[in-house]
């Protein structure tokens, strides 16, 4: 079944942001831009690896922009694009959904 012609978006949404780290790196760099070592302390668990594939997938979606401070050490800076923070708006009330299921989803797990 192709799924591109469903009446529900959640395929598209689902697109951009699944997986497991991509949400969660959007929360983080919604406050504004953020250097590349404060999103690898934000998400725990990420690999450096990853956490690399994911922010150039993100940018290559238009999703996040990279900027490049060109100086000794390097400095790099993501941020959400205006793309990414329509993104992280539709995110926000999923995100008060587990804060108000959490303890009745950390029982069953």
């Amino acid at each position: 079944m192709d799924r591109s012609d469903t009446p529900c978006g959640l395929d598209v949404a689902l697109a951009i942001i699944g997986g497991k780290w991509k949400p969660l790196i959007l929360y983080h760099v919604q406050s504004g831009p953020t250097r590349f070592a404060d999103v690898k302390r934000s998400v725990a668990g990420i690999s450096e690896k990853v956490l690399i594939q994911q922010l150039r997938d993100l940018v290559a979606m238009n999703v996040l922009v990279r900027r490049d401070h060109q100086r000794v050490p390097p400095m790099v800076d993501y941020a959400l694009t205006p793309f990414g923070e329509s993104l992280v708006q539709a995110l926000i009330p999923l995100c008060e959904w587990g804060n108000q299921n959490r303890a009745k989803v950390t029982e069953t797990l």
